[in-house]
């Protein structure tokens, strides 16, 4: 395997990872707050890391440059909508969650 190879090989991995620990997260966590987090924070870097073993893989085509402006664009509206959502969620009046609400 060629050190390239090896590259896209490992940032893929890594996007699925993240994608895996985002998903996890959205199942696991008790309330809206801390889904978005950890599903906007881990999906972004698993986004990130597997589109640019896509942009690695391509190497110097048109393909390439459409990966990585869907890169960026990933990048910043990923955390925007979260955040913009949580916001919405806390102006409806929406509690997050305490460890008073486990209490019997």
């Amino acid at each position: 395997m060629t050190p390239t190879e090896i590259l896209v090989l490992v940032l893929a991995a890594g996007g699925v990872f993240f994608s895996l620990v985002a998903a996890v997260g959205l199942v696991r966590m008790p309330d809206l707050y801390t889904r978005a987090h950890s599903s906007s924070k881990s999906e972004t870097l698993g986004a990130v890391l597997a589109l640019a073993a896509v942009a690695i893989a391509f190497g110097t085509q048109l393909s390439t440059i459409k990966a990585v402006l869907l890169l960026v664009f990933m990048f910043l509206t990923n955390p925007t909508a979260a955040h913009a959502i949580t916001r919405a969620s806390a102006e409806q009046g929406i509690e997050p969650w305490t460890t008073e609400d486990d209490d019997p």
